[in-house]
């Protein structure tokens, strides 16, 4: 009885919009008249549609840039952090988790503002150096890695935070007794610390994977997802068939997109997960 009002709500808000946009996907329906059977032919029109690869491939590059950066950066000053030593560790960790909280329209104001290529601080700075202006968010070169620094100022703390927990849970009498055994600081980080983290590098990519795939407000803020479509996330496309009303499509581009990010995260699980 006490669990009752949440299997309502689950049930209302969670299992049946599910089910009701699992069996839209398989109709043509523009939100007005009753939906059209047609079977497969949304998911055959999306295999078939070059810009729906186009946007899987852009978030696959987006991960690139992303996501190994930010375990090095991540694991490297999770270990700063994690020394008793260090003055200011708590000042450092809330100061981490600042861009995290911050709302994404807000950094991504910041962004269109910082990378302009007539008035932005950052052409400015490159100015003083003697260096050409570059169109961060007007050229199909510079507007994929101009999204991934946003992406990765915003997240790169919490990947810190998550690590350093990790760290923390390693027992420090390991490190003791390699330190006996003549194991200096180097090789306790490349033999102990990054074997034991495999759970938690595991649980970091699986949840940047998830976000980069469905990334939505940072290009649809910055860049629309121009130019020429080269910042057109997966998350992003999928609002593009909402856009023009085409809701079958967009129901099944999500249960596409579902199937690929399950597929990568158990592929993930199954590369880092930690041997015995």
């Amino acid at each position: 009885m006490f669990v009752a009002p949440f299997l309502l709500l689950f049930v209302a808000f969670g299992v049946y919009p599910m089910l009701f946009a699992l069996r839209l996907s398989f109709t043509n329906w523009h939100g007005g008249a009753d939906a059209q059977w047609i079977g497969l032919d949304n998911y055959v029109y999306l295999l078939q549609n070059p810009l729906f690869w186009q946007s899987l491939g852009n978030s696959a590059v987006l991960w690139l840039l992303v996501v190994p950066a930010q375990l090095a950066l991540g694991l490297v000053t999770a270990v700063a952090l994690d020394n008793a030593k260090m003055r200011g560790r708590g000042f450092f960790r809330v100061a981490l988790l600042i861009p995290y909280v911050t709302p994404v329209v807000a950094m991504a104001q910041v962004w269109i503002i910082a990378f302009d290529r007539d008035y932005g601080v950052v052409n400015a700075a490159l100015g003083v150096l003697g260096l050409p202006d570059i169109g961060w968010l007007t050229t199909t070169t510079w507007a994929k890695p101009t999204i991934a620094l946003l992406f990765f100022w915003k997240t790169t703390g919490f990947v810190i935070i998550i690590m350093l927990s990790g760290l923390q849970s390693i027992p420090h009498e390991l490190y003791e007794a390699a330190a006996l055994d003549g194991a200096g600081r180097t090789r306790q980080l490349v033999q102990m610390t990054v074997p034991l983290m495999a759970r938690t590098v595991m649980f970091i990519v699986v949840v940047q994977t998830l976000g980069i795939f469905q990334m939505f407000a940072e290009p649809f803020v910055v860049t629309e997802g121009g130019p020429y479509s080269s910042t057109t996330t997966a998350g992003l496309y999928l609002y593009k068939h909402i856009q023009v009303s085409d809701l079958g499509t967009g129901a099944a581009n999500s249960f596409l997109l579902v199937v690929i990010l399950v597929a990568m995260s158990v592929a993930t699980v199954r590369l880092v997960r930690p041997r015995d």
